[in-house]
């Protein structure tokens, strides 16, 4: 079930293939080009050695490199496979930077040797949301750590990776309230009762009576079991030898992992909620606990969205879109030694706001191709033809998007895992958005609303003397741009045109061409031309996030560059020239 270019069975060369192109796109390496047969080829010296490989340079200057051709040159001047740890050894950045880079990228490869022995290749056309959400294994498209899981052994990976779709109870923990921070949508008791159920929460409150705890001191924190076997050794030897908390154990409903393995489905009851859970342990390009200021805001967060989407009517009748809601969020030690481990946030569930006749799936399905050689969405282009499904696609995955950010100057990270559509038989309805407490952004300024905005000094003290770009806003419009048209475009809609090109031959130039003709007619339709052009998003170049050069430097938060803008206005006019 791979990425169109992948070697099935062969995921060391993959994950060799992804870093040199990761490399190559940011810069880190410096390679010379030459154009052979519609092939580029890249040569580059690395650590006294040749190295080179063959690709293509598609949209924003992605670069992907034919499967099997990063090779180096050896002592005789022969050509061979290339060592991913010897090439990893002369990167820049620190031997401490490298040697986790290379643990992660082993790791990677472990964890998807393990899938392909254990794991059988099965149909997923028809899969359930939540048999989906287990079965796209592939990983991100770009990072060539996407399943490093560091911390988690072989056990662990079966029993919690989504891949295998086993369901578990959550830990549950007694902390007592003065190490506690919650935003709940109702009062505590109804919150509990309405997600627990009647009968877990009553078999909770029977332990907390026999325990002789408060309601009034001590409030309930759900846990990962893997996180209560990461921490259990510091909880024990500090709040639980101080009788500050109290494990319960296991109890209610079974979830399984999605892909992103943190956020958790409930699998007896779909309707309800999904749960985001901290894990210690990095996956692709960060560690998975929760920031702790996030947690407590998350359901202010998502609540303006979602207002703002429901007062307007384009949503509802032109750009179809959907925010669930990240309604309620409990952090434990938020200023500790423990911030960011013991936390949770509830978030709505997708199938609960279907209407009959429709089904959803997380839109970087779209991107794969599955075990009969054929895209995951061959049968419905085959169905409506390959140019109707394309544009309703494009229309339904970028204008609710472009339209929340241009008319209401608010930018959420719209990436593979973050999306899902609805569609109707495989004709694409509406789009779905989820996970906001720390992937969205605006300018004050630039607001349609300001007035709407959550009041954020009144929500943590940590945001009273933040500077732009520390948290949620920024003076710079650029910011904007760079968060929606990065996830949206540069990381995401690349690999659905990628697709189209590779297994229809649709030239990648009109895909792109397509998404510059809808925002040019968004813009003219609802005059918002001057606000659009405000955020530069035709510019020749435009700086992109630099994911490996963060692995590889680590020193801030971000780093960036620049690329070339495959909506440029004058690139565009120059594919359209005879």
């Amino acid at each position: 079930m791979p990425l169109p270019l992948e070697l099935k069975g062969q995921p060391g060369e993959r994950v060799l293939r992804q870093l040199v192109a990761t490399l190559l796109f940011e810069g880190v390496i410096d390679a010379r080009q030459s154009l052979e047969h519609g092939l580029t080829h890249f040569h580059w010296s690395l650590g006294g050695l040749s190295y080179r490989c063959n690709g293509t340079i598609g949209p924003f200057g992605r670069i992907r490199p034919v499967a099997g051709s990063v090779e180096v040159q050896d002592e005789d001047g022969a050509w061979g496979e290339a060592s991913l740890a010897r090439l990893v050894s002369a990167l820049p950045g620190t031997g401490i930077t490298r040697g986790k880079l290379l643990g992660e990228m082993k790791q990677t490869i472990a964890f998807s040797e393990w899938n392909d022995r254990n794991v059988p290749a099965r149909p997923r056309r028809s899969m359930s949301f939540a048999a989906l959400e287990g079965a796209l294994d592939e990983g991100h498209p770009y990072h060539p750590c996407y399943k490093a899981r560091t911390g988690f052994s072989d056990a662990d990976h079966a029993a919690y990776g989504p891949e295998t779709g086993k369901a578990f109870q959550l830990v549950w923990l007694l902390i007592a309230r003065k190490h506690l921070k919650q935003a709940l949508p109702a009062d505590e008791q109804a919150f509990w009762e309405a997600e627990l159920g009647p009968e877990t929460w009553s078999h909770l409150q029977a332990m907390q009576e026999q325990l002789e705890l408060s309601s009034e001191d001590f409030g309930l924190v759900p846990l990962h079991p893997w996180q209560w076997h990461n921490l259990g050794e510091a909880l024990f030897s500090g709040w639980i030898a101080a009788g500050d908390a109290y494990c319960l154990g296991p109890a209610g409903d079974r979830y399984t992992a999605t892909q992103s393995v943190r956020s958790l489905l409930n699998a007896d009851r779909p309707l309800a909620a999904s749960v985001k859970l901290p894990l210690n342990m990095v996956n692709t390009s960060s560690r998975r606990t929760l920031e702790p200021h996030s947690v407590c805001t998350a359901p202010a967060l998502s609540c303006w969205i979602g207002d703002t989407v429901a007062a307007d009517p384009l949503f509802a009748e032109r750009y179809p879109l959907t925010i669930l809601q990240e309604y309620a969020g409990i952090i434990a030690d938020a200023d500790g030694p423990l911030a960011g481990q013991i936390g949770a946030i509830w978030r709505q569930s997708a199938q609960a706001t279907l209407a009959p006749g429709e089904a959803v799936i997380p839109f970087n399905a779209l991107m794969m191709v599955e075990t009969d050689g054929r895209p995951f969405a061959d049968d419905w282009i085959g169905r409506f033809g390959l140019m109707p499904w394309m544009n309703r696609l494009i229309e339904i995955a970028v204008l609710p998007v472009w339209h929340l950010l241009v008319h209401h100057g608010i930018a959420v990270e719209a990436h593979g895992q973050n999306m899902l559509l609805v569609h109707r038989d495989g004709w694409p309805v509406r789009l779905v958005l989820r996970d906001f407490h720390d992937s969205m952004e605006f300018c004050p300024e630039f607001l349609r609303e300001p007035a709407k905005a959550p009041d954020f000094l009144s929500l943590n003290p940590l945001y009273r003397d933040a500077e732009p770009d520390q948290y949620y806003w920024t003076d710079n419009l650029d910011s904007l741009r760079e968060l929606v048209m990065d996830t949206l475009f540069v990381y995401n809609l690349t690999e659905i045109s990628h697709l189209l090109d590779h297994c229809y031959d649709l030239p990648e130039a009109r895909f792109w061409q397509r998404v510059a003709s809808l925002l040019t007619s968004y813009a003219d339709e609802h005059g918002m031309a001057e606000r659009q052009a405000q955020l530069g998003y035709d510019q020749p170049h435009i700086l992109t996030e630099s994911l490996m050069t963060r692995k590889l430097f680590a020193l801030k938060p971000e780093y960036h560059h620049t690329v070339p803008n495959a909506l440029a206005a004058d690139q565009l006019q120059l594919r359209r020239k005879p």
